[in-house]
């Protein structure tokens, strides 16, 4: 690193991990990139229900603040403007609004970070703009993105962005490790209900647990239909802060990871709970998707099963020395390439090039005005080569 960077967030929570997965997201990542010295501003909109189950209110790792809708973001106008690059998060409320308003704004570089980008492409693709139009795209210097593979070459052909990069998420390992002790469920699932995962969900936990009734299984998450008949072996857990993730994933022999449909369609679409489980030694089973294979090598590091009586051979019949060695392999891949200071290192990269980038047009536009060095006026556009 060459120097450190002023960076503003703008995103979905970082106060609240509740009912989203951004939190834990945007929470290992920032707290890395001020292990590397960068002063982070992080603007939340004050929803609600986010207020309500607040579990990380006073981050020491950045500056929090929260605004009450877009109308009150111009309080931070002159922030934004000095920063280094803002990066806009998706599902922002009034996103739309958000991101039009920080790229008349910033005179940095600006960046779409998309943690929900097949989500994002679908609603695109069906006129839904709720945090994000076609219009802006092009208008962003980065598009980050959770997903990578062909989704990449896709949103720079079809809808303009400038330069596409995968962001995947990661996971601290300083706070994901293993825990010794005997484990309490054979099988755990950690996630927020949603309609679409629900049906693997039933395929491979639910049913196992009807067929295996000597074994114990657990889910963990909010929102899901008071009207679920849960088997007598599964016990449901309304919330798991993120304080807790670790201890949940060492209580589990096995984490189970359910992946959204869309994402399963665009592949290359690495879910938090994989590298937080695999962080701690626990061996994950998951539903199948293009691109799986290049995060974790399948019988190795990760268990595939595609419906109940896969996952239940493997709860039944996997000899506890390879249960250890695939959960012990996982975490090694994970240590290698997919923590948060991994993650971090690689957008500081990608920021600092970008950053140098636009001083380079500066210089060049103020030299061929007459020698006016002042950072105001019109942003370049940054289109480099990757």
């Amino acid at each position: 690193m060459t120097r450190p960077l002023r960076l503003v967030f703008i995103g979905l929570s970082l106060s609240s991990s509740w009912g989203n997965g951004h939190a834990t997201t945007y929470r290992a990542l920032l707290r890395a990139l001020a292990r590397r010295g960068h002063d982070i501003l992080f603007l939340e909109q004050d929803q609600p229900w986010y207020a309500e189950n607040r579990d990380l209110p006073d981050p020491d790792f950045c500056r929090l603040e929260l605004y009450s809708g877009v109308d009150t973001l111009p309080a931070y106008r002159a922030e934004v403007a000095a920063a280094d690059a803002v990066i806009v998060g998706s599902y922002v409320a009034d996103g739309v609004s958000v991101a039009a308003w920080v790229q008349g704004a910033a005179t940095g570089v600006t960046a779409f970070y998309d943690i929900d980008t097949p989500v994002t492409l679908a609603k695109l693709e069906r006129g839904d703009f709720e945090y994000l139009s076609p219009e802006l795209i092009p208008g962003f210097d980065l598009y980050l993105s959770f997903t990578g593979g062909p989704t990449l070459a896709h949103l720079e052909q079809r809808y303009g962005a400038a330069a596409a990069l995968p962001l995947y998420c990661s996971v601290d390992t300083e706070a994901y490790r293993p825990a010794p002790g005997p484990s309490r469920y054979d099988l755990g699932y950690l996630g927020t209900y949603s309609p679409d995962r629900q049906p693997t969900l039933e395929r491979l936990l639910l049913e196992p647990a009807r067929r295996l009734p000597e074994l114990r299984f657990v889910v963990a998450g909010s929102q899901f239909p008071r009207d679920i008949r849960w088997p007598g072996n599964v016990t449901h857990i309304e919330h798991v802060p993120p304080r807790e993730h670790c201890a949940f994933y060492n209580s589990c022999r096995f984490a189970l990871n359910v992946t959204r449909a869309d994402m399963i369609r665009a592949g290359h679409s690495p879910s938090v709970r994989l590298f937080e489980a695999a962080a701690c030694g626990t061996p994950v089973i998951s539903d199948l998707w293009d691109g799986i294979e290049t995060i974790f090598a399948p019988g190795i590091e990760i268990c595939l099963a595609r419906g109940s009586d896969e996952v239940a051979g493997l709860l039944t019949q996997t000899p506890e020395p390879l249960r250890r060695a695939i959960g012990e392999a996982a975490r090694q891949r994970v240590l290698a390439e997919h923590s948060s200071t991994r993650r971090a290192a690689e957008l500081e990269e990608t920021l600092l090039r970008r950053v140098e980038e636009l001083a380079r047009q500066r210089r060049v536009r103020a030299a061929a005005s007459g020698g006016d060095r002042s950072r105001g006026g019109a942003r370049p556009h940054l289109r480099v080569v990757k």
